[in-house]
């Protein structure tokens, strides 16, 4: 089984607003950079999204350590998901789970792999996550500028 190592990140120009996603892929001497924006959205979505469209483009099964600085995606897929689904995708105060759609879209292509998850300080020393957040912010700026168009 392949051993990939995905970084993800995401960026929102107001929270709702215009945000972007990004990800750098690497296998062995393999890197990829994918990113991508929506016109309206929050953060946490973008957050999302850069992992599950990282993970949605590789086309095997494979080892995957995903490296977020987002605590609200690691403890959200690795803690908070099972009780969701156990509960019908309820939280613990009865309420629909926010961004369900995209826990439900994460947690598929989570299980297409074998995922450890790693938490890293976002605007620190890593190198890639410092790399997805310039490329997120940059989808996400051009986003707002295309939509002022």
């Amino acid at each position: 089984m392949k051993k990939v190592q995905v970084i993800t990140d995401g960026a929102c120009s107001g929270n709702p607003g215009p945000g972007g996603w990004a990800a750098v892929l690497r296998y062995n001497q393999h890197e990829k950079e994918m990113w991508g924006s929506e016109p309206h959205t929050t953060n946490n979505r973008m957050e999302l999204m850069a992992a599950i469209e990282a993970l949605r483009s590789l086309k095997e099964d494979c080892e995957i350590e995903v490296v977020t600085d987002s605590e609200y995606v690691k403890k959200g897929i690795t803690e908070w998901i099972h009780g969701w689904k156990r509960k019908g995708w309820m939280t613990a105060a009865k309420k629909p789970v926010i961004n369900q759609d995209l826990w439900k879209a994460l947690d598929e292509q989570v299980n297409r792999h074998k995922t450890t998850w790693v938490w890293t300080k976002g605007h620190a020393s890593h190198t890639d996550n410092n790399r997805c957040d310039e490329l997120a912010t940059r989808a996400a700026k051009e986003q707002n500028r295309s939509a002022a168009l």
